[in-house]
């Protein structure tokens, strides 16, 4: 049915070969869907769990709480303005290709792997941060995927729609619990009489590790997908080598760039610094060895990238003044601890 349909949509006679999608437009849709959805499951997951951890820490330091700042409201967008978002993103993400949405994953992959290493034992504040950054490489992460375990499969176009209807489920109970937890967890909590709460009371902490979970098999799949698809555009072993080297370099040298610029500037702006400067590089690789259709699908990228931060620069900064006021209270730990240690070396 769906191949009837794309019977009618205009091909190479008005459209250059180079701005062709790789697949289906309607399979393009569903995939872009899928990541959509992904991108709307870890928003809304990520501020029920910044909701519950301030909340709890307000509970057990009443005197200290009145002492510290107040952190921006987290109220998802809801409306018009969330739905034109949600589909701006679909959209995005059909649009660009398997090729790119590859990259984009490996170096995701990469920077992630390399900043928990360095991060040490602040990786539960780094994690955090990373969940923010990672909105964009999410959908292409689904997308790589989707596009790689259902190359050649007869009934495509219907295993995607069974894919996406399940994600818009699963993205709806999301924003549904996050509502039901902003407007009702105090009271619930406190009088116990609520499932939900009671559950999140209980186990709220396990929020976060979850979504590390869920983004390591994720992104674990999607690797294995985006070097599989890379490497299905080469002939032989000398194009791949041609690829890869370059591509190799270019992602080391962005790490070790985005490392600096992180312990250098301030949290929000160096994430975006870090945007900037992830996809420029990828896109002089694009101009290097690519295709005319990489560095367009490259520049979607930006916007992509734009629309997924700038609406949740507040859980970026809420992440960054935790790592701040942890890091004050160990400065503060360790002014206590100085003088006690010099007063027992004096003694011994």
């Amino acid at each position: 049915m769906f191949s009837f349909i794309a019977s009618f949509i205009p091909t190479s006679y008005f459209i250059p070969e180079w701005l062709t999608l790789d697949t289906n437009p309607v399979d393009s849709l569903l995939q872009g869907l899928v990541g959509a959805c992904g991108i709307s499951v870890l928003c809304s997951l990520l501020r029920a769990h910044l909701f519950l951890e301030e909340t709890s820490w307000s509970d057990n330091n009443d005197k200290e709480s009145s002492k510290k700042t107040p952190s921006p409201q987290r109220k998802p967008k809801a409306g018009l303005s969330g739905m034109l978002h949600f589909f701006l993103v679909t959209g995005l993400l059909a649009v660009i290709g398997s090729r790119v949405a590859s990259l984009v994953v490996l170096e995701f992959s990469l920077r992630g792997i390399s900043g928990w290493v360095m991060a040490g034992p602040e990786s539960r504040n780094f994690l955090q941060q990373l969940l923010v950054q990672s909105q964009f490489s999410l959908g292409c992460a689904l997308s790589c995927s989707l596009y790689f375990l259902h190359e050649g499969a007869s009934h495509r176009w219907l295993c995607l729609l069974l894919a996406a209807a399940l994600s818009w489920f699963l993205a709806r109970q999301a924003t549904l619990l996050l509502h039901h937890v902003l407007a009702l967890y105090k009271l619930h909590s406190s009088q116990r009489y609520c499932g939900i709460c009671i559950g999140l009371l209980t186990s709220g902490r396990c929020l976060l590790p979850m979504l590390c979970r869920a983004m390591i098999i994720t992104f674990s799949v999607a690797v294995v997908a985006a070097i599989a698809t890379i490497n299905k555009h080469f002939l032989s072993a000398s194009e791949a080598l041609r690829f890869w080297t370059p591509l190799t370099i270019c992602y080391t040298l962005l790490v070790v760039y985005m490392q600096e610029e992180k312990n250098r500037l301030p949290g929000s702006q160096a994430v975006l610094n870090t945007v900037m400067v992830r996809l420029g590089g990828l896109m002089v690789l694009m101009l290097t060895v690519g295709r005319w259709a990489d560095v367009l699908q490259i520049l979607m990228c930006f916007l992509g990238e734009a629309s997924c931060l700038i609406p949740t620069m507040d859980l970026l900064d809420s992440a960054t003044s935790q790592d701040e006021e942890d890091y004050t209270d160990y400065v503060k730990r360790e002014r206590i601890r100085r003088p006690q240690a010099q007063e027992k070396a004096h003694q011994s």
